[in-house]
């Protein structure tokens, strides 16, 4: 069984460093031997959650389409970043969307019984893991089983070299590290 993971990071900016982040662990997992859908959030726009909203329209096609990605795959690489030692807003908000039950769905169905491995990068000493605490309640909290390992790239406006990749072989040893770990867990509960 290929586990079949999907990837994104929360936050739109073009040049993010999470994207960049988000990007390595995807190949890593990918080496590890799993199937990656990298999903940018810019690209599944969707309107700050408002209940009248889905009242009188349901879900954003955004939000619809980022749903039916998490359904489809088995577990999630996240790479989040760190607003205010918190979530990002960008990144909560689809969260909200998706955590939405259609009529007649199961809730809680794009993440109950998936797997997420969890990274950030910020330009400050503690690498945004102050952040990530707050990802891995939300997640745990909508059923989601988020992986102890994890990793925050401290001085990421420092830390990638001009191919993508990053300059320290040990940084880049961590991500490949959680990526792996990601790809066996889903291995191992579903195979």
């Amino acid at each position: 069984m290929t586990p079949k993971i999907l990837a994104f990071a929360g936050s739109t900016r073009t040049q993010s460093w999470n994207k960049k982040l988000v990007h390595l662990a995807a190949a890593s997992a990918r080496a590890a031997g799993a199937e990656v859908t990298l999903v940018d959030l810019r690209d599944v726009p969707m309107p700050l959650y408002d209940g009248d909203l889905e009242a009188s329209g349901g879900l954003p096609d955004g939000a619809q389409a980022l749903k039916r990605l998490m359904v489809e795959h088995d577990g999630f690489l996240i790479s989040a970043p760190e607003y205010n030692s918190s979530i990002s807003a960008v990144l909560k908000n689809a969260i909200d969307w998706v955590s939405r039950p259609r009529p007649n769905e199961p809730s809680g169905v794009a993440f109950r019984g998936k797997v997420a491995a969890l990274l950030a990068a910020s330009p400050g000493n503690l690498g945004g893991i102050r952040g990530l605490l707050t990802v891995r309640q939300v997640l745990n909290t909508l059923g989601v089983l988020v992986l102890p390992t994890q990793f925050g790239l401290a001085r990421a406006n420092e830390a990638f070299a001009d191919d993508g990749g990053l300059k320290d072989p040990a940084q880049q040893k961590s991500v490949a590290a959680v990526a792996q770990e990601l790809v066996t867990t889903i291995a191992r509960l579903k195979g």
